[in-house]
C-alpha cells in the first residue's frame, strides 16, 4: 500500500493517521528503479511525488509504475504507457504503516478486510499480547467461549499454523505477524490457577514456544497486568524467552506494573532480555496513575541507560492518555486464580467482595492497581460488553453506571462484571498529555494502537491525530527520513 500525503502536513509525521490519498498496493521489495522507456505500460503511475521509502533515506523525486497490484518500477516514467496517473505534486508518498501491537487476530476472522486498519494507513499489524491465537486446547476454548461467541468465531484450529493455514483460505486486507503468548502456553500446561510449573511442565511449555516458533511466531510475549500471567516468576519467562531467542525472536512485554513499580517492570523486562539473549520490545509504554505523571522523563532515561549499555530494547505507545484493556484487570491478581467463573464467585460472596475492595482502596507496589491510578470513576469509560441488557452502558462512565443503578461506582464496577461474567472491556483514561507527547518523540519509540480492529463505527483514532498534528509531536526528521515509520520496527529480522 502507498500513501501520499501533502508535503506540509508531514512536518508533524502521522504514523498511524489518515491520509489526504490513498490506493491499496501490494509492495514487492526490493523495488526496480527504471527509466521512461518500459518494455511493459502501468496500470497506475504517480507522478511528481516526494518518495519516502521507509528504509531511513531522504526523500527523492520520482513516479511510481503500478501494475497488477504491484510497485513495478520507480524513477523518470514520464514517457511510460500507463491507464491513468496521479499527480503527486506537493505530496510525499510512503509505504503502509506498521502497528507494533494490534490485536486483530480474532476480528480479522470476522471481517478480514479490516477497514479500520486500512484507513489508518496500517498494511502490517503485529499481535499475540502475552495471549496469541495458538496454541489452543479445549479447556481454553472452553474457558473463552465467551469471547468466541460474542464474535461468532469458531476455533477450530490448535496450532498456530493451523491458524495461519485458515487466514490464508479467507484472505485478509493486511499483512499480519503474531507472537506466541507466554500466558497461552501456561494456560495450556497449567490452566489459570495460581501456581508454578514442575519441571516437567516447564519443559512441556518450552515445547510449545518452540513448536510456534517453528511455525512462525515472531517472539515469544508477555502481558504480565492480567491473570493469570502475574503468577509468572522472572525465571519462567527467561527460561520461555531463551526458547524464542534459538529462533531469532524478540520479547514483547506488557509489563508488569505501569504505575508506581514501573522502573522494577523495565528491570525485569531488561533481565529477561540480557539472560535469555533476546531483543527487547516493550508495549505501550507509559506512567499510568495520577501519583506518577510526570515521570516519562525517568522511564526515557532508564531504557536509554539500558541502550546506550549495548541493550537492544525498544518500546512503542500509543498517542492518548487512554488505556483500554478487560474491566476484570481493576480486580487484584489473587481474586483471579481459577478464572473468569471464580472471579464472578468471588465477587458474589460478601466477605470476599469486601477483601477486593480493600485490596483496590490500599495503594501497593505488589499489583497494578489500576483504582489507584486514576483521578476517579469518571475516568473510567464502558468501551464493549456482552450482554444484551448492558449494551445501554456502552460509551457512559463508571460514574454515570453508578448514578442509573444507584450504587457505589465499586460497586457498580463489580456488579457490572458479574452481569457480563467479566466480559467487559473500558477505556482507562489514566495517563498525562506531557508524559504521552515525551514518549512520542523518542527515536526509539514506536506506534501501537490499544485495541484489535474495530468492526463497526469509526474507522480511525482521532485523538492519535490530535496528538501528532496539533501539538506536533512527531517534528520531521533531518533530510525528511521516515526512520520511525517503517524503518526500525522493520529492522529486526526474525528467523
Amino acid at each position: 500500500m502507498i500513501y501520499l500525503s501533502k508535503v506540509g502536513e508531514m512536518k508533524v509525521l502521522m504514523k498511524l493517521s489518515a491520509l489526504v490519498i490513498f490506493c491499496f498496493l501490494v509492495c514487492s521489495y526490493p523495488l526496480l528503479s527504471a527509466t521512461s522507456e518500459s518494455p511493459k505500460g502501468f496500470d497506475i503511475v504517480i507522478t511528481n511525488g516526494h518518495i519516502i521509502d521507509g528504509t531511513g533515506s531522504p526523500w527523492y523525486s520520482g513516479d511510481l509504475g503500478i501494475r497488477d497490484g504491484k510497485i513495478a518500477a520507480i524513477g523518470n516514467l514520464a514517457g511510460a504507457r500507463r491507464k491513468s496517473t496521479i499527480n503527486a505534486r506537493g505530496m510525499v508518498v510512503a509505504p503502509g504503516f506498521i502497528d507494533m501491537l494490534g490485536q486483530s487476530e480474532l476480528t480479522i476472522l470476522v471481517d478480514p478486510r479490516l477497514p479500520s486498519k486500512i484507513f489508518q494507513g496500517i498494511t502490517a499489524e503485529i499481535t499475540g499480547e502475552g495471549g496469541s491465537a495458538a496454541p489452543l486446547n479445549d479447556a481454553i476454548i472452553q474457558a473463552d467461549r465467551p469471547s468466541y461467541e460474542h464474535l461468532k468465531i469458531t476455533a477450530d484450529w490448535r496450532t498456530l499454523r493451523q491458524y495461519f493455514a485458515r487466514l490464508e483460505r479467507q484472505g485478509m486486507g493486511i499483512n499480519l505477524a503474531t507472537y506466541v503468548g507466554a500466558t497461552q502456553v501456561r494456560r495450556m500446561v497449567l490452566g489459570d490457577a495460581d501456581v508454578q510449573p514442575t519441571p516437567e511442565q516447564l519443559e512441556k511449555m518450552k515445547t510449545l514456544v518452540r513448536d510456534a516458533m517453528k511455525d512462525g511466531a515472531v517472539g515469544v510475549s508477555t502481558s504480565l497486568e492480567y491473570a493469570p500471567a502475574p503468577y509468572a516468576k522472572t525465571e519462567e519467562l527467561i527460561a520461555l524467552a531463551g526458547e524464542a531467542s534459538k529462533f531469532g525472536g524478540i520479547y514483547a512485554t506488557h509489563m508488569r506494573n505501569e504505575g508506581d513499580a514501573v522502573l522494577t517492570a523495565i528491570d525485569e523486562a531488561l533481565r529477561i532480555g540480557q539472560e535469555a539473549h533476546i531483543p527487547v520490545e516493550i508495549w505501550h509504554i507509559k506512567v499510568a496513575g495520577k501519583n506518577n505523571w510526570g515521570r516519562m522523563p525517568e522511564v526515557v532515561a532508564r531504557i536509554n541507560s539500558a541502550r546506550n549499555q549495548g541493550m537492544d530494547i525498544t518500546a512503542d505507545t500509543y498517542a492518548y492518555t487512554a488505556w483500554f484493556n478487560s474491566m476484570s484487570a481493576f480486580i487484584p491478581p489473587w481474586a483471579h486464580d481459577g478464572g473468569d467463573a471464580k472471579l464472578i464467585d468471588r465477587l458474589k460472596d460478601p466477605a470476599t467482595r469486601a477483601r477486593i475492595r480493600k485490596d483496590m482502596l490500599t495503594p501497593s507496589k505488589e499489583w497494578d492497581n489500576e483504582w489507584q491510578e486514576i483521578p476517579g470513576p469518571e475516568a473510567v469509560m464502558i468501551g464493549v460488553v456482552q450482554n444484551p441488557k448492558l449494551l445501554p452502558m456502552q460509551g457512559k462512565r463508571l460514574t454515570e453506571v453508578a448514578k442509573i443503578w444507584n450504587k457505589d461506582p465499586m460497586d457498580a464496577l463489580f456488579d457490572l462484571l458479574i452481569e457480563d461474567n467479566a466480559f467487559a472491556n473500558v477505556a482507562v483514561f489514566g495517563m498525562s498529555e506531557p508524559d504521552v507527547l515525551l514518549a512520542l518523540q523518542q527515536p526509539s519509540e514506536h506506534l501501537s494502537t490499544p485495541k484489535c480492529a474495530h468492526l463497526h463505527r469509526s474507522h480511525r483514532n482521532p485523538q492519535e491525530r490530535t496528538h501528532l498534528r496539533e501539538f506536533h509531536a512527531l517534528e520531521m526528521p533531518k533530510h525528511d527520513r521516515l526512520p520511525v515509520l517503517h524503518g526500525q520496527p522493520g529492522e529486526r529480522p526474525v528467523e
